[in-house]
């Protein structure tokens, strides 16, 4: 296994059954992501996007194709591969220090001792800016500050591949920014290979060396792949009026609103 194909995704298909028959959510996806990449999954809603990240995950199985990380079929989760969904999922009754500490147990417990566990999940919390907050629950600290907790407890796992469903949609503009900003030097720092499920062209530009475009579903597939050339580190004030990241951008909305132009159903 080289490094260029740390993750490979070969013919994958995915059908649900369903009351009305069977449905096709994917078909024929072809994907290879590189060990430290950064990839973003964008399209449409129904375009199969969070479907693609829950097979990497081993959180469903494909119906047709194969899963590889690092050589090794994905046939289940696995602790190289952690998630953040867009719901922060922390268990209420429990602290932010507590929240991350029950992933790093389970992923560590056997072969540490407390006290190393305990100082990994005061690493991650220190690593997301929430030192402070460490003995608050999450009913006492803000939507930014619980997502944050969410990377904290995927991140004190120490995973091989960070997995993130929309980490930042529920929030508002300046704090879906601040964290936007504080993942890039989160990932600088810790070298995880990232695949980002997004809405958002200005984020997926921002911070993805490789934008993976989706068509419209049902039977989704990938429609283009666009690598995305910029230096880091990036910062977001002086990439405004870059005439490159303008050109990505370009090429982003481009497809999903020229190519892959798609009235939104009213439920």
């Amino acid at each position: 296994m080289s490094d260029a194909k740390y993750i490979q995704i070969e013919g994958v298909g995915q059908t649900f059954k369903t009351q009305k028959g069977p449905f096709v959510a994917l078909r024929e996806i072809n994907l290879t992501i590189a060990k430290g990449e950064f990839v973003a999954l964008i399209g449409h809603s129904g375009c199969g996007k969070s479907t693609l990240l829950n097979l990497i995950a081993g959180l469903t199985a494909p119906t047709s194709g194969v899963l590889l990380c690092a050589g090794r079929e994905i046939a289940g989760p696995g602790p190289e591969r952690a998630v953040v969904f867009q719901n922060h999922s922390l268990l209420p009754w429990l602290t932010c220090f507590e929240n991350v500490y029950l992933g790093v147990e389970r992923v560590f417990g056997a072969s540490e001792k407390k006290g190393q566990l305990q100082a990994r999940t005061q690493a991650a919390l220190d690593l997301v800016g929430l030192t402070h907050a460490a003995q608050k629950r999450p009913g006492e600290i803000s939507g930014g500050m619980k997502q944050r907790v969410g990377i904290a407890r995927a991140l004190a796992m120490e995973p091989k591949v960070l997995l993130m469903d929309e980490p930042f949609g529920a929030l508002d503009a300046l704090t879906r920014a601040k964290l936007q900003d504080e993942l890039l030097e989160i990932v600088a720092r810790t070298h995880s290979t990232v695949v980002m499920v997004t809405h958002d062209v200005d984020e997926a530009v921002l911070l993805s060396d490789k934008i993976v475009m989706m068509t419209n579903g049902p039977a989704a597939t990938i429609g283009e792949v666009l690598a995305v050339d910029l230096p880091r580190p990036r910062k977001r004030v002086e990439l405004a009026e870059d005439p490159t990241y303008l050109h990505y951008r370009k090429a982003v909305i481009d497809f999903l609103y020229t190519r892959q132009a798609h009235v939104e159903k009213v439920a």
